[in-house]
């Protein structure tokens, strides 16, 4: 009987031994770009409100510079928008994943065929 097997990775980046961003966070920020919205975004990740504004303030007081900058509502209502920083660190993050998904598929066959 042949058994299926899959060759799975995945890469987040720790401060002082806690997790501070990884593919989730990404999403969030992602989604914050498309919406410009931090409730729409946690809305559309299946994620409360809650759980989404303290993953942002987490990576916007660990990071070296806030990632999303927040707007309260009002008239118009609220908004959220990734700053620079937040674009720049997105941006890096989704290419060095990609180049690591490239790497382990080129390896893939390979290992599991040792298993």
């Amino acid at each position: 009987m042949k058994s299926e097997k899959e060759l799975k990775i995945r890469c987040w980046i720790d401060i002082e031994g806690k997790k501070f961003f990884g593919p989730g966070r990404a999403q969030l920020l992602m989604m914050i770009d498309k919406n410009g919205s931090l409730s729409k975004a946690a809305k559309e990740m299946g994620m409360s409100y809650r759980k989404a504004w303290s993953m942002v303030e987490d990576m916007n007081q660990r990071g070296q510079q806030p990632y999303v900058e927040l707007h309260k509502g009002g008239a118009q209502g609220g908004g959220a928008e990734l700053t620079e920083t937040g674009k720049k660190v997105l941006s890096s993050f989704i290419q060095m994943n990609d180049k690591i998904k490239e790497t382990v598929a080129q390896h893939a066959d390979e290992m599991l065929g040792l298993i």
